[in-house]
C-alpha cells in the first residue's frame, strides 16, 4: 500500500492554531487533526467529499 500523502488545507492559519490535513483521492479521502496525525482519521466516500468542498466556499460569506 502506498502512504497516504497528506497536505495541510488552505483556510488553516500558520500560526499552530487548528488544523486540518487531507489526503486521498480515488476510493477515499482522509481528514485529520494536525496536531495529532497518530490520533485518528476520518474517511470520506468521494461523492461526500464532494459534496462538502461544493459547501465549504458559502460558508466564509
Amino acid at each position: 500500500m502506498t502512504p497516504l500523502r497528506w497536505f495541510k488545507s488552505s483556510w488553516s492559519g500558520g500560526q499552530g492554531g487548528q488544523c486540518v490535513e487531507v489526503a486521498g483521492g480515488g476510493a477515499a479521502w482522509y481528514v485529520r487533526d494536525s496536531k495529532n496525525p497518530t490520533g485518528g482519521m476520518l474517511s470520506v466516500a468521494p461523492e461526500a467529499w464532494r459534496a462538502f468542498l461544493d459547501v465549504v466556499p458559502s460558508l466564509s460569506r
